[in-house]
């Protein structure tokens, strides 16, 4: 759909429909701001392309995944020791529900000094024994899972310096461009009043011609960059989250593989903890 903007718009912005030297330099004025708002455009851009290289963007980002691996470890282990302390609490709970209220007191002080004793260390020991070796495998998972990333990061930059590169003499181009509409308007405005002599008329038309083709190009290049940067967001993003499911993954792969002998050991320390409660009482 169509949106012409009003006829007086061109009137007072195309140079080359001027008849004298004051309207020459009027129309040139925000031809030139033009030129300098798309070139600061670009370079906005292109600093925007380049925050996510910087030395405390990549520090960042690094230790935003150590941070997160921990987070997910602390889970693992506080997990790990939740299934020691619900075999005892189950235990507990059967020989609640058999002794009744009446008589548990000196009992069932026996019973957890009993069990603090023989039945304690022995979970703890497996518990600390497992979420060593959890931990042991997350360390390397991350330690490798950095590096790739790292890596990563290095060959993205790589890329987004050659664009910078090849993209950061068509800003400066437009800020040139800006400095010779700016001195074409004062050129004019020093030429005195009357109409435009030829001279100044053609080199008005020529540096039009010029302007057109260059912001096209730079408008161009700012849209193109736009998406360029989101694609580099969208990249470093996925790196991240690639770097952290490798962790996961080699955390889950560890706690599966030692899950039969855990779950053995805890089999074995509530049938210990269920014997000490069918033991006669001392007292």
């Amino acid at each position: 759909m169509a949106h012409d903007l009003p006829a007086w718009v061109a009137e007072l912005t195309d140079p080359r429909r001027a008849e004298t030297l004051d309207e020459l330099a009027d129309r040139l004025v925000p031809l030139a701001e033009h030129a300098i708002d798309v070139s600061r455009r670009l370079q906005a851009q292109l600093n925007e392309l380049n925050d996510p290289f910087k030395r405390e963007a990549l520090y960042g980002r690094v230790e935003r995944l150590k941070a997160r691996a921990g987070e997910a470890l602390e889970e693992i282990t506080a997990e790990i020791a939740a299934s020691g302390e619900e075999r005892i609490e189950r235990v507990w709970a059967d020989w609640a529900g058999q002794a009744g209220q009446g008589g548990r007191g000196e009992r069932e002080r026996e019973l957890r000094r009993r069990l603090d004793r023989d039945i304690v260390p022995v979970l703890f020991k497996q518990q600390q024994d497992v979420a060593e070796r959890v931990a042991d495998r997350t360390s390397g998972a991350l330690e490798d899972a950095t590096q790739t990333l790292l890596t990563r990061v290095e060959e993205l930059a790589k890329a987004v310096t050659d664009l910078i590169h090849d993209v950061l003499p068509l800003a400066r181009e437009g800020l040139t461009l800006a400095s010779r509409i700016s001195a074409l308007s004062g050129h004019a405005r020093k030429a005195g009043r009357g109409r435009v002599p030829d001279e100044l008329r053609e080199a008005g038309a020529e540096t039009t011609r010029a302007f057109d083709e260059a912001v096209a190009r730079l408008e161009l290049e700012w849209a193109a960059l736009g998406a360029r940067s989101a694609s580099v967001r969208a990249a470093l993003r996925g790196a991240e989250e690639s770097a952290f499911s490798r962790v996961t993954e080699e955390m889950t792969r560890c706690v599966e593989e030692l899950a039969p002998e855990h779950v053995k050991a805890l089999n074995e320390a509530e049938a210990r903890a269920r014997s000490l409660f069918e033991e006669p009482s001392k007292g």
